[in-house]
């Protein structure tokens, strides 16, 4: 099966990790991936090149250029399925998909629309919605929520669960140097994640436990004010600013919790690559990550925006071994039986199959 997956960019973010597992995968399967960037190729294209796969980038800033570019590489590669990932390429793909014949084409919303929203956006998405077979939600609040916003017919709207490879045990001599009770934060450094809220959250906790330390993983506009957030609450010794890392095994085998602090989040790559770990999680009321931490029983909710809620779970989990080993089992058990990539991997090819075009030519 020819198999077409349009992303904004292959930048390093939750949905491109993603969508370069799926392509290794699928590969595996014996599919024939390929990845269509409306920008920037991205460190993770650029890997994906080195492994091989045909990644094509900066495909047009305008609608009408993008969409004429993506028109000739569909016809070109003739692809059984075209896969695109969020709302601007559903919007410069998919009827381009549709007038080169593809069979399958399915949008997989990866985030919330969250307020205040994009009214321009979510009507021009409608428009591309309906030129797709299905629109997929990656939980049930996504689904719930793009039912909500009308974005899509309802009768097109599934959920299939995100999964992620697990993540792979480090030794310890491979471990950053740690000290104390160490949460880890992995995601972009932007205003959607609420980094302050969590470094409030810390700058409390180590009045009572000056051991407790924070690993921030990503990059992002907000990089130099976070940083100098952190000296003005006096943390700085606490709170590790590590960059973009392409690795991750390393900090996810040493922290002993995983947080998030959004005010808006779909399910989030990084909270399942700490469940395939059995890393218990300390995230906000939002989205699918609250909605699965509940779900596998893998870890604190705490309401958005409360600063003392956060800090009270970090001081609890650190206190608490025996709570922080049970959020671990389940967590873990929650991963291999809902969150694997290849239970996503394979729910996504049943629906590849499953369009009118596509049983069509299979006979059926």
């Amino acid at each position: 099966m020819k198999i077409v997956h349009v992303v904004d960019s292959m930048e390093v973010g939750g949905a491109e990790t993603l969508v370069a597992q799926m392509c290794r995968l699928q590969r595996e399967q014996g599919h024939d991936p390929e990845v269509y960037a409306i920008a920037k190729l991205g460190a993770l294209g650029e890997r994906m090149r080195a492994e091989g796969f045909r990644v094509e980038a900066e495909l047009g800033r305008k609608l009408i250029d993008s969409s004429l570019a993506f028109l000739r590489l569909f016809r070109a590669f003739r692809p059984d399925v075209v896969h695109l990932h969020n709302p601007t390429p559903t919007i410069y793909a998919a009827p381009a998909a549709r007038l080169a014949g593809t069979a399958s084409i399915i949008s997989t919303r990866h985030s919330l629309v969250a307020p205040p929203r994009n009214h321009v956006m979510e009507r021009k998405y409608a428009l591309a919605a309906r030129f797709c077979d299905w629109i997929v939600g990656i939980c049930d609040a996504t689904v719930n929520n793009v039912k909500e916003v009308g974005s899509a017919p309802a009768n097109k709207i599934v959920r299939i669960y995100n999964g992620a490879v697990p993540v792979q045990r480090e030794h310890v001599d491979h471990w950053p140097a740690k000290r104390g009770f160490t949460l880890l934060f992995v995601g972009r450094l932007e205003p959607v994640k609420n980094l302050p809220l969590l470094l409030a959250a810390v700058r409390d906790a180590v009045k009572q436990n000056p051991d407790i330390q924070l690993w921030i993983l990503g990059d992002g506009t907000q990089r130099a004010s976070l940083e100098d957030l952190s000296r003005q609450f006096g943390v700085e010794s606490n709170v590790t600013f590590w960059g973009q890392q392409l690795e991750v095994g390393r900090f996810f085998s040493a922290a002993d919790a995983f947080v998030m602090s959004s005010v808006s989040e779909g399910l989030p790559m990084s909270l399942l690559q700490a469940f395939s770990i059995g890393l218990p999680a300390i995230v906000t009321d939002v989205g699918g990550m609250a909605e699965v931490v509940r779900f596998a029983g893998g870890g604190e909710v705490v309401p958005v925006t409360d600063n003392a809620a956060m800090t009270a779970a970090v001081l609890d989990l650190a206190a608490n071994p025996q709570r922080r080993k049970q959020f671990s089992v389940n967590a873990a058990a929650a991963y291999q039986e809902h969150f694997t990539l290849a239970a996503m991997v394979d729910a996504y090819l049943e629906l590849y199959r499953n369009t009118p075009r596509a049983r069509r030519a299979a006979g059926r």
